[in-house]
């Protein structure tokens, strides 16, 4: 493909690798509101539920760095593409799954094949889009990413209105199938010169200490912060992957330049991205409960009042301008400000709150919407050109490891203040009262139960309780905000240094303006 006519079509381009992104996204929330009729169907427990929804991230979040660095060696195209194909076979077998054994099995396909499609999205915007206009692709894709997420109850509300659970699966078979095609057609194919045999030692490493990392952040809420196994597995993973580091830097042809760890273009963003994303899935964790089991809104209710944070298109636009006037520093400083405001915003709810969530959540967008996609494409910046491929991997694991820790972290901070704050004596049956004390959406399936007086006190009390819970959460995400605006306020530089020019790829790689 002629690099004119990859020019031409890169704003086509750019659209279908949205579309691919807003799937993954999409796929993050829609699988929740099918998990009771799941249950009932599947004849499901807890653990299996629970492992339909970590069965994606596990693998999606440990193959980040392999896939990335495949891409980069084998054609980002071709990872992509056969990573759509791995995402829309499984979405296939996760609809007609008639266990939950093979429901989470389809679930861990469908992970393999979001960790090749996220990275390759990434670094196909930096081969595509000449530099000048990398920043305003990268905030499109992030607020591509974003937009998926509060998709995902009004279109999984609105099809299980209509139909059967694996619904929700196969709502990814056309959109996929169109990214498919439409990226064959399309897309140009690209890898680097690279030199030498692929890293073994950097592939098991950085796989072995994301998958332990992420497995880590997904144990923790259920077996707790102190359990012995928890704590080792986090610990490891920590261990393994800063022994990736260091045997990325002694090496002839590492798998990701071991100098980028001490660019602080590169780790300050990748740093900046992580605590974002911490507050992201944080507070939509939060705030979707608070929506549908103390407001009592429906999926697809909790939907629409979550796009609220659509402003991240505003911030995202609005971040490319700011980036060239206060620079990288000021940007992504004041987009995790805005982002911890919004969250001590969402801190002060009430149980009959509704418009003090929207607020938040607007807030939120806005944050992210300046932070995100500025420190996204500086760490595309910082990346040599050989290395797009992990190099936006290291964005992409930013965003797992930063959104499950933000889950694990605010849901443990929640739980235990809402089990504190419930009455420390219960006129309730011990195993009924366990259920009480498990989760607020446990109490109102008791309260509703026993109904009258006694149920609706019993609401009450679970609401009041989850409310001290949700300040407890977003007070801590707030801080960790906080610490992630210092982190860019000390870290980052002001101004973005460009290293896509150092290695220039073949002419038919990259797209350049041609004059008319």
């Amino acid at each position: 493909m002629d690099r004119d006519t990859v020019y031409k079509n890169r704003w086509k381009i750019l659209a279908v690798l949205c579309l691919s992104l807003t799937v993954i996204g999409l796929d993050n929330l829609i699988l929740t509101v099918a998990l009771p009729s799941i249950q009932s169907t599947l004849s499901a427990t807890a653990s299996e539920l629970q492992w339909t929804i970590d069965g994606y991230t596990l693998p999606f979040g440990g193959l980040l760095l392999l896939t990335g660095s495949l891409a980069d060696r084998l054609g980002r195209k071709r990872v992509l593409l056969v990573g759509m194909v791995v995402f829309l076979g499984f979405s296939l077998a996760a609809a007609y799954a008639n266990s939950a054994d093979l429901l989470i099995a389809a679930r861990a396909g469908m992970g393999i094949g979001g960790a090749m499609i996220m990275p390759a999205t990434l670094s196909i915007i930096r081969n595509v889009f000449p530099a000048e206009e990398q920043a305003k692709a990268v905030g499109i894709w992030a607020a591509a990413g974003a937009i998926g997420v509060p998709l995902g109850p009004i279109v999984g509300g609105l099809l299980l209105e209509n139909y059967w659970w694996g619904s929700v699966f196969l709502v990814n078979v056309p959109l996929v199938a169109l990214a498919l095609i439409a990226g064959f057609l399309m897309i140009p194919e690209s890898r680097a010169k690279l030199v030498g045999k692929l890293d073994l030692v950097g592939v098991v490493l950085s796989a072995a200490g994301l998958f332990a990392l992420v497995y880590g952040l997904i144990s923790a809420p259920h077996e707790g912060w102190d359990d012995p196994t928890t704590l080792a597995v986090l610990i490891g993973g920590a261990v393994l992957l800063g022994v990736f580091a260091l045997w990325e830097r002694r090496i002839e042809h590492p798998m990701l330049s071991g100098e980028l760890f001490g660019n602080r273009q590169f780790s300050g963003s990748a740093a900046t991205v992580l605590m974002v994303n911490f507050g992201l899935f944080a507070m939509l964790f939060v705030v979707t409960q608070f929506l549908q089991l103390v407001l009592g809104y429906e999926p697809f209710a909790t939907g629409v009042r979550l796009l609220s944070a659509i402003t991240i298109v505003v911030g995202a636009g609005m971040g490319i301008k700011l980036v060239e006037k206060a620079g990288l520093k000021g940007t992504a400083t004041l987009g995790l400000t805005l982002t911890g405001v919004s969250m001590v915003v969402l801190a002060g709810v009430e149980t009959d709150s509704k418009t003090a969530p929207l607020i938040a959540l607007a807030l939120f967008g806005l944050g992210m919407g300046l932070a995100m996609p500025a420190c996204a494409n500086a760490i595309l910046a910082a990346t040599p050109p050989a290395q797009a491929g992990v190099g936006s991997a290291v964005t992409d694991a930013a965003i797992q490891v930063g959104g499950t820790l933000g889950i694990a972290v605010t849901g443990s901070v929640l739980a235990t203040t809402y089990r504190a704050a419930l009455p420390a004596e219960s006129p309730l049956p011990a195993e009924v009262d366990a259920v009480v004390r498990d989760s607020i959406g446990g109490a109102n399936l008791v309260a509703e139960k026993l109904g009258g007086e006694g149920g609706e006190q019993l609401r009450r009390l679970a609401s009041d309780a989850f409310v001290s819970g949700l300040a407890d959460a977003m007070y801590v995400g707030a801080g960790v905000a906080a610490v992630g605006a210092l982190i860019a306020l000390v870290v980052l530089p002001k101004v973005v240094s460009d290293r896509s020019r150092e290695e220039e790829p073949e002419p038919e790689q990259r797209a350049v303006p041609q004059k008319t």
